[in-house]
């Protein structure tokens, strides 16, 4: 009878305990997770809003100022499908200085860049040669000259740090880019191969008792410290290059040379300040589409991509602003000029640079969401979704939310840097809401020593959004 009596009790328990998890209210569940407490020093901004009719969802600190990391891709994206269109190519181009006569070019060959960042392999240079050889050129007298000029201004964003410019992730965006501006270093044994063989930089091996990588600003030389000792297990890493004008001036020679065109000086690049050489344009190569570029950009998170477009789509705007300074103080000001004229004015968002990872950008997740409502019910709204990645599925999302409600469900934007993490895009409920949400966690590290420390802390972000999807109630 006892052994009854507790199995109807703790029946009775199992009942109660489903009926209360059954009636909380979507905002009890968030506001249930947001209070946890190894979040008591962190600092979080939520806004959920939904796309029927526009009404708040769900609100935390939705004003408050916080690091976006790269959810303000959104921003730039958005801006530069405005003012460029989805179909906007830029060119890099081929030029020539001097007099030519009876095939010899009497002065120096100008590959000048145009801010394409998806510049890459060799088949852009060897059709480029291709166009210089039937353009009757047999001899060059001068050099092949990389001109980096097109953005006036420093190749680097508007507080990018210092550790940050030799990893990929911080690689510069200029006007000629070249392999996303990155080189691959693989060392073995005390070895190291760098690849493309033509990257502008130079490798010293260090002696040190503990291994690491290094590579001053403005220096062309990386010291690869501990790497010398066949005890050393092998590696490879992604690194920036320092000039990689350089390096595509040199690329577009190895195929002048293989159309037998014979080049008597050294390739160089022409870097700002320094003015640009101007001669009459013999060739061009095509970027992609912008579009094409935006969708790989906030696909993979790339820096350089967004970073690129941002620039261009400031170009295209410069008769908008009077900012003067460089070509990314005055996209920047265009960019706050264009959120300001649809309400997302600069006390709620600032961008000095297009990609996020500045820490000097700041924004409220009420305006991520505002954005995100604008752009779907924009024309370009099924274009611009298929631009983001999607939960389980691909880009920075593959691996997240899988065998979940949030699966092909969610399309978001990423973003994460150090005590930083935040996600903001679209998903449906499972009573088939459409909402838009944005969800910034900051200044948050996560306890040593438990289970939260050892979970990314993307899942963090991650739990709101999963419980998004799989609400069953009128929002």
């Amino acid at each position: 009878m006892a052994a009854l009596t507790r199995n109807v009790a703790w029946a009775c328990c199992l009942f109660l305990a489903a009926t209360v998890a059954h009636a909380t209210t979507l905002d009890q569940r968030i506001d249930g997770h947001l209070a946890e407490s190894r979040f008591a020093a962190a600092s979080w901004g939520v806004s959920v809003v939904s796309l029927d009719d526009g009404h708040t969802v769900y609100a935390h600190d939705a004003g408050r100022l916080l690091l976006p990391a790269s959810t303000a891709k959104l921003y730039t994206a958005a801006f530069a499908l405005d003012r460029l269109g989805a179909e906007y190519r830029t060119h890099t181009d081929v030029s020539v200085t001097g007099e030519l006569y009876k095939g010899r070019l009497r002065g120096d060959m100008v590959l000048r860049g145009g801010g394409d960042p998806t510049l890459a392999g060799h088949a852009w240079a060897d059709q480029l040669a291709t166009a210089v050889r039937e353009h009757g050129i047999r001899r060059i007298d001068g050099a092949v000259v990389g001109d980096d000029t097109v953005f006036a201004g420093p190749p680097i964003g508007n507080g990018w740090e210092a550790a940050d410019l030799q990893t990929y992730y911080g690689a510069q965006a200029g006007g000629l880019d070249i392999d996303e501006n990155t080189m691959t270093a693989i060392l073995s044994a005390g070895d190291i191969v760098v690849q493309p063989a033509d990257a502008a930089v130079a490798i010293a091996l260090d002696p040190a008792k503990r291994f690491a990588v290094y590579r001053a600003p403005g220096t062309a030389t990386v010291h690869v410290l501990g790497a010398k000792g066949a005890s050393l297990p092998a590696r490879t890493l992604r690194l920036s290059i320092p000039d990689p004008a350089l390096t595509a001036a040199r690329r577009l020679q190895s195929a002048l040379e293989r159309q037998d065109i014979r080049v008597d000086g050294e390739a160089r690049s022409l870097l700002w300040p320094v003015s640009a050489q101007r001669g009459e344009t013999i060739a061009s190569w095509p970027s992609p589409p912008v579009a094409t570029i935006l969708r790989d950009g906030l696909k993979r998170s790339q820096n350089l991509y967004l970073q690129s477009v941002f620039l261009l789509a400031g170009q295209a705007s410069a008769v908008d602003t009077d900012e003067t300074g460089s070509a990314e103080d005055r996209a920047a000001a265009a960019l706050a000029t264009w959120l300001g004229a649809r309400g997302i004015g600069p006390t709620s968002t600032t961008m000095v640079e297009g990609t996020g990872l500045s820490r000097h950008d700041l924004t409220t997740a009420a305006s991520l969401t505002h954005l995100l409502a604008m752009m779907d019910a924009s024309p370009v709204a099924t274009l611009w979704r298929d631009l983001l990645p999607v939960a389980g599925v691909d880009g920075t999302l593959a691996n997240r939310m899988r065998d979940t409600a949030a699966q092909g469900n969610v399309v978001a934007k990423t973003g994460s840097m150090s005590y930083v993490n935040a996600l903001a895009g679209y998903v449906t409920t499972k009573r088939g809401q459409r909402l838009a949400f944005a969800i910034v966690l900051n200044n948050y590290r996560p306890p040593s020593r438990s289970a939260e420390a050892v979970k990314p802390v993307s899942a963090e972000v991650d739990a709101i959004a999963l419980m998004l999807a799989e609400a069953t109630e009128r929002l």
